[in-house]
């Protein structure tokens, strides 16, 4: 790893013990942030081992507080922080929350190989070495999940988890398929098939033994929730002040929306069918997506929006097969610490030829161009992709190296879809503009249900009908988000972070950076990925303030 870019003092060896603790139990993070000596690493999800795991973060959050009582250098106040939240974050999924006694998408999950396909960031040998490590791994990953997870089950995260499961035989063909690429196919057969058997067990006791027993109790209550707020982003404030802030930005936009079917004349439902109607052809869908890449790039250059390195480069693919049934578009970037490749991958699904002709033009008005220009504009440039080349050059500690808020890092995608609409991106056309509403008003209505089921009592169905009214989706996608909202509450994180951005552009850029949006954004995108609740402190002290 990077040594801290601060002067040696007290905090930095723990630091390094704190990461590397961290690691331990989350190695596919530190694959994820580019530490390749994690590679084909399983933690051990044991309740032995994960309670072990805790002891030693008690321990090392004493030694933090003990090291806090000391003066420390200028920015190592921050480091602290986040150093503590690294370890009160999965102490609270552990502890708090029992997340491994309910929910089985924590074991399903672990039997991703989408690292080692995705990047030609080692050569095959080593990939596929460690292709082979998970998959023996998996069958003992899968054993601690039915020996931990207690019945009840909450069903929708059943319902989820089977659906997860399913595709899996299909990702290990995918691994197969590629070892044998490189003529070591012998080295993964053996071991996909234990593996594949093993999750075909564990979801064959789900449906029979679980799911007839399943709770359509998943809440994590108001205090629980308030807590999430303060692991995951450092916020203090209470959640009804982040509600109330969402409800503010959905009439926002839907006012914004009406004024536009105004300007018009037409109704708000005929320009969303509209922007349906102005969709690719199934062979143009991948090579469009190509088209936007291009075309976002240079806005951002032309419109000086943000510095994008000389080594940026991005191709787009289809979508691996077994992970269409849960993304539209993705983005794969490098990590911090990936020093191998600077190259992002653009995940984009295809129409599947064997769907029906109204199921292929369903999905072509579902993934139109104005959508999928916003997308990419999320995805690419000036969202994701940027972001991570942004997060690789960023100076500071070992600890925001790998701090990866999800309001951040979604946050900054979510703000520039709204950037590019207010700097002139498709201008020529409304649509463009209404495509961006439109997915700002499902971020919207995601903080509220988040905030709504897990601490008001919202039913899934009250969920799916404010999907329906407040961000025009049909009944089944509307149904498939509300239920998203049970297992992930954190979905609450783009709205949430796109209004942090926001807030903060409106108190630092005039004073402290000249009125200069690149000037704003690069300094933004120089912290790396804090979490939110520090976002003016550490945009204070960037500008010299």
């Amino acid at each position: 790893m990077s040594a801290a870019a601060f002067p040696p003092d007290g905090l930095a060896v723990l630091e390094q013990e704190i990461i590397d603790h961290l690691f331990q139990l989350q190695p596919s993070y530190a694959v994820g942030l580019g530490l390749h000596e994690y590679d084909g690493l399983l933690p051990d999800l044991s309740k032995p081992a994960t309670d072990g795991w805790m002891r030693i973060a008690d321990d090392l959050l004493v030694r933090l507080d003990a090291v806090g009582e000391e003066p420390l250098p200028a920015g190592r106040e921050t480091d602290l922080l986040l150093l503590k939240l690294l370890l009160e974050s999965p102490l609270f999924d552990l502890r708090s929350v029992s997340d491994l006694e309910r929910n089985p998408m924590n074991y399903l999950g672990m039997a991703s190989l989408t690292a080692y396909l995705a990047r030609d960031y080692a050569p095959a040998e080593h990939r596929v070495e460690a292709i082979a490590r998970i998959l023996a791994g998996i069958p003992r990953v899968l054993r601690d999940g039915r020996d931990r997870l207690r019945s009840p089950l909450p069903r929708p995260f059943i319902d989820l988890s089977l659906s997860i499961g399913s595709g899996l035989p299909s990702h290990f063909a995918e691994a197969e398929q590629f070892a044998a690429a490189a003529h070591l196919a012998h080295d993964v057969r053996p071991v996909r098939v234990e593996a594949e058997a093993a999750v075909t067990d564990f979801l064959s006791w789900l449906r029979d033994v679980e799911l007839p027993n399943a709770t359509p109790d998943f809440a994590l209550g108001p205090s629980r929730f308030q807590r999430l707020l303060y692991v995951r982003e450092g916020i203090e404030e209470s959640f009804e002040e982040i509600r109330r802030a969402g409800s503010v930005d959905l009439a926002r936009n839907q006012k914004r929306l009406e004024e536009i079917a105004r300007e018009e004349n037409r109704t708000v439902a005929e320009l969303l069918s509209e922007v349906g109607e102005s969709h690719s052809t199934a062979a143009e869908l991948i090579p469009t997506a190509r088209s936007f890449v291009d075309e976002t790039r240079q806005f951002v250059v032309d419109h000086a929006l943000a510095s994008v390195p000389e080594e940026a480069q991005c191709r787009v693919e289809e979508t691996p097969a077994w992970g269409r049934a849960l993304s539209t578009a993705s983005m794969n970037p490098p990590g911090p610490f990936d020093t191998t490749s600077t190259e992002g991958v653009y995940y984009v699904t295809p129409v599947d030829p064997k769907w029906t002709a109204q199921q292929q033009e369903e999905w072509l008005r579902s993934l139109n161009r104005p959508i999928l220009k916003n997308t990419t504009v999320h995805e690419v440039y000036p969202g994701h992709y940027l972001q991570f080349l942004h997060f690789r050059r960023a100076s500071g500690s070992l600890a925001r190296k790998v701090y990866l808020s999800p309001s951040f890092v979604e946050g900054w995608a979510h703000y520039c879809e709204q950037l590019a609409v207010e700097n002139g991106l498709g201008r020529e056309s409304p649509l463009a503009e209404v495509a961006q509403i439109h997915d700002a008003l499902l971020r919207n209505v995601r903080l509220l249900v988040a905030v709504g089921l897990h601490t008001g009592g919202m039913s899934l169905e009250n969920a799916t009908e404010l999907f329906q009214k407040e961000a025009h989706m049909e009944r089944l996608p509307a149904e498939r988000e509300a239920i998203r909202g049970t297992f992930n509450p954190e979905y609450f994180c783009y709205t949430l972070g796109k209004l942090a951005i926001l807030n903060a552009r409106t108190r630092f850029l005039d004073p402290q950076f000249g009125g200069r949006l690149r000037a704003f954004h690069d300094a933004l995108l120089g912290l790396g990925a804090p979490p939110v609740g520090l976002l003016d402190t550490l945009l204070a002290d960037s500008a010299g303030a």
